[in-house]
């Protein structure tokens, strides 16, 4: 159960290079057993906050609190090693000179059974019992990665922080290993804070997400109201494929190849973008004498021309040219469905999927 004072605290913290803001006014709370998954292409400012947190970076503002303890706020800065945080990055950096066993141990202090049995305690819940006297490079890629998990937990750190920590894995073995260390984590109670730019990693690690671009936070939330409620185009597109549909607004309504939709709250005569999800872009089987009738939510039937057609193994993917404009849009069919370019078929758009955003809209850092 999330604490009532959170295990992080970050409060607007912002960091420069050269003059230009790299990190900008970023806040995060994150609680015990909680993991926050910062998202956003390269170079948006996800590591160089991880970074600031850790102790690695000096933030030019802000201040941030780890159990209650102020780390760091303007010339306060505690050192990495008295901040009680674990690190875990894509390059495992583990000693090859050492073994498993004293890998794992590296940072613990006390008296050596203890230490001992810490090791014995996470080396079986990494399922890596009786591996203690190998050495890294009798490991696999997925072996060294549970032991550099072991390593960063010994301590017992109030914070895991996580920098793309399954990019070097085979995509064989990465879901697997990323729910193992998912329940470790949770179960040792960290506050963990994840770097990815794979919006599949995200939503599937994250209790939170922190939608990140140009070192400002644009969009914050669960993976489900992220995904369903994006704040604009730009973060509809970052997690699926999307079709947009653009038209001017004339009294609060817009012409589309689907009929009119209603786009209040946009000028008259201004520029929207309606926004859908290929697999929410349906065929109208009906009208070619197969399937169900359409549901009222999905609108007017509009006609399109295959271009392509392309099988994905467990979808195909459906390019269309519509007759309403030329305008090509792409529907996501379960399972084959591989219609020869050039048939005419009749497409449907579930409106309670769509978004709609203005054309040049500015999103707002929050």
């Amino acid at each position: 159960m999330p604490q009532s004072s959170p295990r992080l605290f970050v409060d607007t913290l912002s960091r420069s290079f050269s003059g230009r803001k790299v990190v900008d006014g970023i806040s995060l709370s994150v609680a015990a057993g909680q993991v926050t998954c910062l998202l956003g292409p390269s170079g948006c400012g996800k590591s160089t906050t991880l970074r600031m947190i850790a102790g690695v970076e000096h933030a030019d503002e802000g201040r941030i609190v780890i159990d209650g303890l102020e780390v760091a706020n303007g010339p306060r800065h505690l050192p990495p090693e008295k901040r009680s945080v674990g690190l875990m990055f894509q390059d495992f950096a583990l000693f090859p000179h050492l073994t498993v066993a004293d890998n794992v141990a590296f940072g613990l202090t006390g008296p050596k059974a203890d230490k001992a049995r810490r090791v014995d305690e996470l080396l079986e819940r990494v399922n890596l019992h009786g591996y203690g006297a190998k050495h890294p490079h009798q490991l696999s890629g997925g072996e060294q990665q549970r032991v550099a998990l072991a390593r960063a937990l010994a301590p017992r750190p109030k914070v895991m922080l996580m920098d793309e920590p399954f990019s070097g894995l085979d995509n064989r073995l990465r879901d697997g290993i990323r729910d193992t260390t998912l329940d470790i984590l949770k179960e040792e109670g960290a506050a963990v804070v994840l770097v990815t730019h794979e919006p599949d990693e995200a939503m599937r690690m994250a209790d939170e997400i922190v939608l990140m671009r140009r070192g400002v936070m644009v969009q914050k939330g669960a993976p489900y109201n992220i995904y369903n409620a994006p704040v604009d185009k730009a973060a509809a597109a970052f997690f699926s494929d999307i079709n947009v549909i653009r038209g001017k607004t004339n009294g609060a309504l817009t012409e589309t190849p689907f009929g009119a939709f209603l786009t209040p709250g946009h000028p008259e005569g201004a520029e929207v973008e309606i926004v859908i999800r290929p697999q929410h872009l349906k065929i109208d089987f009906d009208r070619g004498g197969r399937g169900p009738n359409p549901t009222p939510q999905d609108g007017t039937p509009a006609r399109g021309t295959v271009a392509r057609a392309r099988y994905l193994g467990r979808e195909s993917l459906v390019e269309f040219r519509m007759d309403f404009d030329g305008s090509t849009l792409t529907a996501s069919v379960p399972g084959v469905f591989l219609p020869k370019p050039g048939t005419a078929l009749w497409l449907m758009i579930r409106r309670d999927r769509c978004f709609v955003f203005g054309a040049n809209a500015q999103t707002r850092q929050i």
